[in-house]
């Protein structure tokens, strides 16, 4: 692939960038501006419904884009901006030092004068939507003088093309800071964590269902979208214009365009893909004079170098650090290993990106929406589809460079060896995936694609091994169980299904358990042990707020999982299947039942008994609204059944303990959640984290909340004439304004 650049000579002397703040830095806004921003928001009309939930209508998509930026605005503020703060690499202003390799991060794949160029050579059609962008931002803006901004006093149109795919972390947040700070810093770097802690994180993943027609009640395609994000990361919407934009769903704080969800002929869900979209090289690099060469077959290339000093807040005041980054053929060089450099290769085509993003929300079925994956602008998700026509499909990925399947491409690659080179693309066609399987049903849950159907599953000695590397998970397993087992579905029982409460995680670790007490129990006369044991013999391995089993469980699975985490040598790759397998043969009998008795210990010492129910302590609280949220245990809060996914739990639920409290609070999980069926006219039901508001004491900040914690769904008003029976406000931007 080729990666945007500077035009800069390669023999020309190491430049210094100019700094993107002089053209984001606030300007004022001039007299015609105002009056060109006022006359278009007449022509847009923004309706929110009982939920809050705005329904954005406009003779033109650029109409409805300037709306749909304002009413992010309205919500949350500060979550659109601080999403292009970090686009931009710009966080260190706000954050302080500590993000200055966050940034660097940003500027080596992308800086704000390559954005420029490429905003002015888009197609027309989408520099009037990146206007209209920048126009309903700065409206707001405008007219809440109130709201004071962190740092960007003003949108520039060319912004969205450095966060141009609407996924949770992008593809840059792989690089390691850590790595990046030692190789720029000259220092060693030696990273101490192991393969697995990837896979015992929270996943910030996703689940997604596809029901075809002959599974179906209604005989309609139905579909599951359950992105797992962090908490308020999308807004739900509804826009509509003239010129055939009709789309409902999921769209992340600063984006135009709908992440996840559908329109009246078809919906998609993206889940988070372990499919190779991007590639380390080992760079055999030496100096030459002040410059610095690397070996590409018999040939020495010269390595592409460029300054930049970033800007960071100290106290009060803004200081800078100046940067030599540098790139070579394959990408910007992001670390060092065994004295050699490593370059990444990645997708950097955000116009592709962004194009795909919204060009996908106007497509009418299985063939238009593949026609818009062409675009390979899709480098971290999969995609779960259906539509009217009764069509669902799967696709593994979208950007999936070819390459030469001799070579481990899980490892880093010889740089130096033209054989790694990618070969171009592949083709849509060529990706793994399936279009109306037998089986009549789909699901991924960030999980190998060669489950995604059961017996209609792709074959995976079909594909290059790099193509789909993803391990199975266990809410893979858990959702082929639900899904294979019931032959008709309707809308409720695939909320049903979504909210399934087995745990597979612990199918094979409480059985472990209870032999390893088996063998030591006359070394344990504690009756609490005894007990315990009882309770997980008899539990169903299935969450609930009212079980004791659940909260046994996960806290004992988390400190068994910790034990045995540093006995798993360095150089093996381990998913959470594996490692399973791994705890329970790499920890005894009696440290399995010691750190029962740890568990035991430690929940009563919080709770004041250790058969405390899993909803007493696993709760869901919002106070304030802020991106960063805080947690107090005397407080209200509702009780969640859900679970961390990583026991298999298809209603993700990630919790955690914060300063000064006992009980776990949500923070990452299920956010906007639907279910869809396309007949003659879409019916759709969904639910979302709390509320629509980030503003606490508002009706919308939590109205939601008692259902989401709940897995109870509201209906979706997608037509005018439903709309118009559950309208609680209509008004144009910046009405009260004018």
């Amino acid at each position: 692939m080729t990666y945007l650049s500077l035009s800069i000579s390669r023999l020309a002397p190491v430049l210094i960038l100019l700094l993107t703040a002089f053209i984001t830095e606030g300007q004022p806004f001039t007299n015609a501006e105002i009056a060109r921003w006022q006359q278009q928001a007449k022509q847009i009309t923004i309706t929110r419904d009982t939920w809050g939930i705005p329904h954005i209508s406009g003779k033109t998509d650029a109409d409805v884009i300037f709306g749909v930026l304002y009413t992010q605005c309205e919500d949350d503020f500060a979550r659109v901006e601080t999403n292009y703060i970090d686009a931009i690499g710009r966080m260190a202003e706000v954050e302080g030092e500590s993000a200055l390799y966050h940034d660097l991060r940003a500027r080596l794949f992308l800086d704000s004068t390559q954005a420029i160029a490429l905003y002015k050579k888009s197609p027309a059609w989408m520099k009037k939507l990146l206007d209209a962008f920048a126009d309903g931002t700065n409206y707001y803006v405008y007219t809440h003088p109130e709201v004071k901004p962190r740092l960007l006093k003003r949108f520039r149109p060319w912004m969205p093309l450095m966060f141009s795919e609407g996924s949770i972390g992008g593809n840059i947040s792989v690089i390691s800071t850590d790595r990046l700070k030692a190789f720029y810093e000259h220092n060693k770097f030696t990273s101490s964590i192991n393969d697995f802690d990837k896979y015992e994180r929270e996943p910030v993943g996703s689940n997604g269902f596809a029901i075809a027609p002959a599974k179906s009640a209604t005989k309609n395609a139905l579909l599951l979208i359950n992105p797992h994000t962090s908490f308020y990361f999308r807004s739900e919407v509804h826009l509509t214009s003239q010129e055939g934009l009709n789309a409902y769903g999921a769209v992340t704080w600063g984006q135009f365009f709908i992440y996840q969800g559908f329109n009246e002929y078809c919906g998609w869900m993206h889940t988070s893909s372990g499919a190779d979209s991007m590639d380390e090289y080992l760079e055999t690099v030496e100096k030459k004079g002040d410059a610095y060469v690397y070996k590409s077959g018999s040939l020495l290339k010269p390595v592409r170098m460029q300054r930049v000093r970033l800007p960071y807040k100290s106290g009060n005041r803004i200081q800078y650090k100046e940067f030599t980054m540098y790139w070579t053929q394959h990408g910007p060089v992001v670390g060092e290993k065994d004295g050699k450099w490593i370059s990444v290769a990645m997708m950097n085509t955000p116009l592709n990106a962004l194009e795909q993003s919204y060009l996908r929300t106007k497509a009418k079925g299985y063939t238009s929406y593949k026609e818009v994956m062409k675009l390979n602008g899709n480098a971290s998700n999969n995609t779960v589809f259906a539509d009217r026509d009764g069509n669902i499909a799967y696709w593994h990925g979208n950007f999936m460079p070819k390459r030469d399947p001799k070579f481990d491409w899980s490892q880093p690659v010889d740089g130096s060896n033209p054989a790694t080179d990618w070969k171009g693309m592949h083709t849509v066609d060529e990706l793994v995936q399936v279009h109306n399987p037998a089986s009549g049903w789909i699901q991924n849950c960030n999980s190998t694609p060669y489950t995604v159907s059961g017996s209609s599953s792709p074959a995976q000695s079909a594909y290059p091994a790099y193509m789909a590397p993803d391990a199975e998970n266990y809410r893979g397993i858990n959702a082929v169980r639900v899904l294979s087992q019931k032959s008709i579905f309707t809308l409720d029982t695939l909320i049903a299904a979504a909210n399934d409460p087995h745990l597979a995680g612990f199918d094979e670790l409480i059985p472990a358990l209870v032999t390893a007490y088996e063998s030591v129990k006359n070394d344990h006369s504690s009756t609490d042990v005894a007990a315990a044991i009882q309770v997980l013999k008899d539990w169903n391995k299935s969450y609930g707020t009212t079980s004791v089993g659940t909260t046994l469980a996960i806290f004992w699975g988390e400190k068994i999982q910790r034990l045995a985490r540093s006995r798993v040598p360095a150089t093996q790759r381990l998913d959470f299947l594996s490692f399973t397998d791994f705890v329970i043969k790499q920890t005894t009998s009696q440290e399995k039942v010691t750190v029962l008795n740890e568990t035991l210990a430690e929940l009563t010492r919080d709770f004041g008994t250790w058969k405390t129910p899993w909803g007493d302590i696993n709760r869901y609280q919002r106070l304030t609204g802020h991106i960063q949220e805080s947690y107090d245990d005397q407080k209200p809060s509702i009780p969640v059944a859900f679970t961390p996914s990583v026991w298999g739990s298809l209603a993700a639920y990630g919790a955690r303990t914060a300063p000064n409290t006992k009980k776990r609070y949500g923070y990452v999980g299920n956010s906007f959640v639907a279910v869809v069926e396309f007949g003659k006219r879409v019916k759709a039901r969904s639910v979302v984290t709390g509320g629509q508001s980030s503003r606490p004491g508002e009706k919308h900040f939590t109205d939601q909340a008692e259902r989401y914690c709940a897995g109870q769904f509201k209906d979706v008003w997608f037509y005018p004439e439903d709309i118009k029976q559950h309208v609680e406000k209509t008004y144009h931007p910046g009405d009260k304004y004018n």
